[in-house]
C-alpha cells in the first residue's frame, strides 16, 4: 500500500511578468549574490551533445529501474544530479544554469523561471501526453503562458506531518505540534523558504493567502519561527536526510513529502504515520523543463514523453509513492486501492490543501526565510 498523498486542482494565477528589476531582486535572493550584469548564460558545462542528457530533479525521479527502460526504448541516456529545495534549482538556473538538459522544480518555480528566461518553450507538436494531464494542471502559468507551454506536469502530492507513532499516544492534529516545547530536540523543519507558510496559516487561519503576505505579517512569521529554533533538531534538505532523522530516532514530528518517505520509514520497520493539519497541508505539483540551450533537445523531448506516459509515470508511482499527473497512463498499472490512497478517485481530497503559487514578493520571501535560517 502507498501511503496518503494529495493534489487536485492547482489554483489558477494570472501570469506574472517579473520585470528585469524584480528578476534581480528575486535573483539576489535566490543566489546569495548579485547576478552580473551580462545576464544569464546557459550550458556553461555542457553534457555531451546527442544522447546524454544531464537532469538536475529529486531523488525517486529518475530511480535506474525508469530510467534503463527509458534508455531501452530511446537510446537516449540520463545522468542525474540530485537536489534538495526547489530554491537549489532556481539559483543554479540563475547562477548559469551548469549544463543541464533538464529540471524538475515545483510548478511555481517553473513559473519564476519562465520569467527568468531560462526555459525552452515546448513545441505542442512533439508531446504525446499533454493533452491527458489533469486540465488544472495544464492551465497553471508556470506550465502555460503568453500562447507558450514550458513545463510538463509529472506528480503532485501535499506536505503534512509526519511523526512517530510509538511517541505520540494520539495523533498530532495542529501544527502547533511544531512549536510544542514538550517535544524540544525532535521537530524537524524543511530547509525551504515553503516552510513558512504552514507557520503563517497556524498564526492567521487555516484560510489565510499566504502567497500576498505584507512586510508584517512576513516579520511576525519570522519572529515565531526564530522562537522556535531551540526546539528544531535539524532543518532537513532531502528526503535521504528526513529518513536517516526518523531512522535514528533524532526526530519525532516533521513535515514530510507525503507518500515518500513515509512509506520508506514503514518498510524499514519504523513506526511512522502522516496527517494533515488542521490548518491545511501544503500541496504541489511537480514538472520537467527543458533547459534553454540545451544540445540534446531531441533526446530531452524523448525524456519528456517517456515520463509523461506509461512507462515513467506507472514507474514514479512505484518508485516514489507520489500521485500521478496524467491520470490516463496509470490506469492499468495501478490497484484500486493504490488509486485511493493517491487519491487519484478522489480528488475533492485536495480541497484540504493549500496549492504553491508563486509569491509576487518572492524576493521578499526568501529573504525573510534565509533571516531565519541565520538568527542565532
Amino acid at each position: 500500500m502507498i501511503a496518503g498523498q494529495s493534489r487536485d486542482a492547482e489554483a489558477k494565477k494570472g501570469d506574472v511578468m517579473m520585470t528585469s528589476l524584480t528578476r534581480n531582486i528575486a535573483f539576489v535572493a535566490l543566489c546569495g549574490a548579485a547576478v552580473a550584469a551580462g545576464g544569464i548564460t546557459l550550458g556553461t558545462t555542457p553534457s555531451e551533445a546527442g544522447t546524454e542528457l544531464r537532469a538536475m530533479t529529486w531523488e525517486g525521479y529518475t530511480d535506474p529501474s525508469v530510467v534503463e527502460v527509458f534508455t531501452e526504448k530511446t537510446g537516449c541516456t540520463l545522468v542525474p544530479t540530485y537536489i534538495g529545495s526547489n530554491d537549489e534549482i532556481t539559483a543554479k538556473m540563475a547562477a548559469g544554469g551548469g549544463g543541464y538538459d533538464l529540471i524538475s522544480p515545483a510548478v511555481d518555480n517553473a513559473q519564476l523561471m519562465v520569467g527568468m528566461g531560462v526555459l525552452e518553450p515546448l513545441d505542442p507538436a512533439r508531446l504525446k501526453h499533454f493533452d491527458e494531464i489533469y486540465a488544472s494542471f495544464r492551465d497553471h502559468p508556470g506550465v502555460q503562458s503568453d500562447g507558450n507551454i514550458w513545463s510538463m506536469p509529472m506528480a503532485w502530492g501535499s506536505i503534512p506531518l509526519m511523526y512517530r507513532t510509538d511517541k505520540f499516544e494520539t495523533a498530532p492534529t495542529s501544527a502547533a505540534v511544531l512549536f510544542d516545547p514538550q517535544y524540544e530536540g525532535k521537530i524537524g523543519i524543511q530547509n525551504v523558504k515553503t516552510s513558512m507558510y504552514l507557520t503563517a496559516r497556524l498564526m492567521y487561519g487555516a484560510d489565510f493567502d499566504v502567497y500576498e503576505m505584507t512586510d508584517e505579517q512576513l516579520d511576525a512569521i519570522k519572529q515565531k519561527m526564530i522562537e522556535q529554533k531551540p526546539l528544531v533538531r535539524k532543518y532537513w534538505s532531502s528526503a535521504g536526510e528526513l529518513i536517516e532523522l526518523y531512522a535514528n530516532g533524532e526526530v519525532w514530528v516533521s513535515e514530510t513529502w507525503g507518500g515518500y518517505q513515509v512509506s520508506q520509514l514503514q518498510e524499514m520497520g519504523i513506526p511512522v504515520a502522516e496527517v494533515l493539519p488542521d490548518e491545511k497541508a501544503d500541496g504541489w505539483q511537480d514538472v520537467w523543463n527543458i533547459v534553454k540551450g540545451s544540445e540534446n533537445i531531441d533526446c530531452a523531448y524523448e525524456w519528456i514523453n517517456f515520463i509523461s506516459g506509461p512507462d515513467g509515470q506507472c514507474g514514479m508511482v512505484r518508485v516514489a509513492g507520489y500521485s500521478a499527473a496524467n491520470p490516463v497512463a496509470v490506469q492499468d498499472c495501478l490497484t484500486d486501492e493504490v488509486k485511493r490512497d493517491l487519491h487519484l478517485d478522489d480528488l475533492d481530497y485536495a480541497e484540504g490543501l493549500d496549492f504553491w503559487k508563486l509569491p509576487p514578493r518572492i524576493g521578499k520571501y526568501v529573504e525573510t526565510w534565509n533571516a531565519i535560517l541565520a538568527a542565532e
